[in-house]
């Protein structure tokens, strides 16, 4: 269920993180991103991490959260993460995948094409 953009506002508003109010808010100026929004609106235990190991089958995916290390990649791809933990962007970058910051996506692709949300 998609949350409305004034209950992602009152939330946002108890968030003491500024680089996570910037990327809430730049996530809800677009129609396709406020899923997102909504997840990471939510408290920081409700918000999805994930480890490689689940991401392993994917080409491109959006992860509502941080990325951890456990586990490896063995192809390239496109992670869009809200935070990535220095291992797993180590493996990643070694791997050639693609590691970017939502802010960062939100402002190259404010569509949200080709990338696969990650939902738990």
């Amino acid at each position: 269920m998609i949350k409305s953009k004034t209950k992602i506002s009152k939330q946002t508003s108890n968030k003491t993180s500024k680089y996570l109010v910037n990327t809430i808010r730049e996530a809800t100026k677009n129609p396709a991103w406020i899923e997102v929004a909504g997840i990471l609106s939510r408290p920081k235990r409700a918000r999805i991490n994930a480890n490689l190991s689940e991401l392993a089958d994917k080409k491109a995916v959006v992860v509502c959260g941080k990325v951890l290390s456990e586990g490896n990649v063995n192809s390239k791809m496109k992670v869009v993460a809200l935070n990535f933990s220095e291992g797993a962007k180590e493996k990643l970058l070694n791997a050639g995948c693609e590691v970017v910051t939502i802010a960062d996506e939100i402002k190259k692709n404010p569509e949200l094409k080709d990338i696969e949300i990650l939902r738990k």
